[in-house]
């Protein structure tokens, strides 16, 4: 394993998506994320961790060390228990949780990366603050949702086809399927230097992260997101662990705006133009995408 990364890094992410729903919310019968004071559409930083994993494991296989903690339908203290198991003297407590923590860096991709909390009675392995941390996503120009009916030509069971024929009715059921037509999405993140020294966040863990985010999208398809793409990936490397200007004066250089070649809503990432300002001293902005 290479050795952690000596510079501080922030990026900004533009994806879009097609007639898909880019993070549907359970409380809203999922449908997209919306600000509701202002019609601008949102993802949660969680979701597009949970692309960057779902990457990682793909590419990787479960190669060590850049296994996945949190893979989907996990047992998390199954996944803890090899750390805890490492340790041969289990007499002083706080010692075998550090240990047990630095093992769970060394393997997950995910855990030395984003960091974890696994301070739980059974396997703890104590609590991880990750270096590489993402902020929810915002649409550039407000979002429709829209819900369009579906039918099914089918149904589920026997007992439900026979009270169907029992009834005089079809057998054809009825969904609803969320979307919205069109939204050009930005995610903002953030890199520690610091934090990565404390958890062993390499080099080669930063380049197979900016292939995550240029790639995940091309394998996470499904019919409800509808067509979703990594447009733009921009890296601003400091030149030092601290870094040298602040994040946020860094984001604003990314100007995207409308162009005047269309007219109508934006139904293409070709309807915006994308600038990007002068660096600072002292950082570096790099195009990945």
């Amino acid at each position: 394993m290479s050795k952690a990364i000596q510079n501080r890094y922030e990026f900004v992410l533009l994806y879009d998506v097609t007639n898909g729903n880019p993070n549907g919310d359970p409380d809203g019968g999922n449908l997209p994320r919306i600000d509701p004071e202002t019609g601008h559409g949102i993802a949660t930083d969680v979701c597009l961790k949970r692309k960057i994993r779902n990457y990682v494991e793909l590419t990787k296989e479960d190669q060590t060390p850049f296994n996945i903690y949190v893979k989907e339908g996990a047992i998390l203290s199954e996944r803890r228990k090899p750390a805890y198991d490492s340790v041969e003297d289990k007499k002083d407590k706080a010692g075998t949780v550090s240990q047990a923590r630095s093992w769970m860096c060394k393997n997950f991709f995910d855990v030395r990366s984003f960091g974890a909390v696994m301070s739980t009675k059974e396997n703890n392995c104590g609590q991880v603050r990750g270096p590489v941390q993402m902020s929810f996503s915002r649409s550039v120009d407000r979002i429709v949702p829209l819900d369009a009916s579906i039918t099914r030509m089918a149904v589920e069971t026997k007992a439900e086809a026979e009270e169907r024929i029992k009834k005089g009715s079809s057998l054809q059921t009825m969904g609803r399927k969320a979307y919205i037509p069109y939204g050009l999405y930005v995610a903002h993140g953030f890199i520690s230097a610091p934090l990565a020294q404390q958890t062993g966040f390499s080099d080669q863990d930063l380049e197979l992260l900016w292939n995550a985010l240029t790639n995940m999208f091309e394998h996470d398809r499904s019919a409800a997101r509808g067509l979703m793409s990594s447009q733009k990936l921009f890296v601003f490397k400091h030149a030092d662990k601290l870094g040298n200007a602040p994040a946020h004066k860094l984001f604003d250089l990314i100007d995207i705006k409308r162009n005047d070649r269309t007219e109508g809503p934006a139904r293409s990432f070709k309807d915006y133009d994308v600038t990007v300002g002068a660096a600072p001293a002292g950082v570096e902005i790099i195009e990945k995408l």
